[in-house]
């Protein structure tokens, strides 16, 4: 879960206007509350950071090869897929503005891209500089901006290289680190550091700000991880409680656990359990108050762990 947030974070940053429910909606085959091509954009980011997660613990470096790897994922389906997935850009980008004559910067030169790009791979695993790895990821990602190798998905994946170099040094072990929700809160004064160091040279108040937002980060992510286990082992003390129900519903409540919002078919699927079985179990959760039905509808019901999916929202508030 704490992947979904930092895509839907990251991806907000962008512009898109799904929720956390849109996205878990749109996981279990229903139907999202907003465009589909957001809700698909977010879903690309969770299956792109899973990807380069899994390629990482097999063994493979976080090299350029990878990157194309996880932007070809990122922009593989929607908004994006136009845009050369996989492919490093071989004509010109700008970032705001119409042309590079009136944008707020201009990137590199595509054919300096190549140089540019192999300096920047051996900087991911220079040593000698002695440099702090949480130093070293700050350097990393405004320079990856700044070079915006990609047409298209820069700022998202410029952002999932931050959790990939701490998970590649072993800083983090999981990926529970949303940095996306410091980027968010503070977003115009992220782009005027990012652009401050384009045009001055500023990296000591770059670096500041990013350390200043892992300290931040690491902390609510510490404190929603205590929330969250100390509400999931509530439930499941009250769940004991049922008798002979017991077990079918300790297994629902722990599915809930990966997916809030529950409909009953795919539990079913899920669990290898039932539909009368999942439906009493969850008739059983829902008397106790761990959840409510949300649709209102009597068939195809929806069922939400609303106070865990309610810490989940902290920060995710659309734009």
């Amino acid at each position: 879960m704490y992947v979904r947030k930092e895509a839907l974070l990251s991806s907000q940053i962008e512009g898109t206007q799904s929720s956390l429910s849109d996205l878990l909606l749109f996981e279990s085959d229903e139907v999202p509350g907003v465009p589909l091509g957001d809700v698909q954009e977010v879903s690309n980011y969770v299956a792109a950071m899973n990807y380069g997660l899994g390629r990482m613990r097999e063994g493979f470096p976080l090299s350029l090869r990878l990157i194309r790897e996880i932007h070809n994922i990122l922009l593989s389906k929607g908004r994006g897929s136009t845009k050369q997935p996989g492919e490093f850009r071989r004509s010109q980008n700008w970032i705001g503005g119409t042309r590079p004559g009136n944008a707020i910067f201009v990137p590199p030169p595509f054919n300096m891209l190549s140089d540019l790009l192999s300096d920047f791979e051996g900087f991911i695993y220079e040593e000698k500089s002695g440099l702090p790895v949480l130093i070293k990821a700050a350097l990393i990602h405004v320079q990856f901006e700044s070079i915006h190798p990609f047409l298209d998905g820069n700022g998202r994946l410029g952002r999932l290289l931050i959790t990939f170099l701490l998970c590649a040094k072993d800083v983090l072990k999981e990926p529970i680190l949303y940095l996306s929700l410091y980027f968010k809160t503070h977003r115009r004064h992220y782009y005027d550091l990012l652009q401050r160091v384009r045009e001055d040279g500023d990296w000591e108040a770059w670096i500041e700000f990013f350390l200043e937002g892992v300290k931040e980060t690491s902390d609510q992510a510490t404190q929603t991880a205590r929330r969250i286990l100390s509400i999931f082992e509530q439930d499941q003390r009250a769940i004991e409680k049922l008798g002979r129900p017991t077990a079918s519903a300790l297994r629902v409540h722990q599915f809930l656990q990966s997916k809030p919002i529950l409909s009953v078919p795919l539990a079913a699927k899920e669990l290898g359990l039932s539909a009368p079985t999942i439906r009493k179990s969850v008739e059983h959760l829902v008397s106790l108050g761990i959840v409510r039905e949300i649709t209102g509808k009597k068939r195809d019901k929806l069922f939400v762990y609303k106070e865990y999916l309610d810490i989940l929202n902290e920060g995710t508030e659309v734009l």
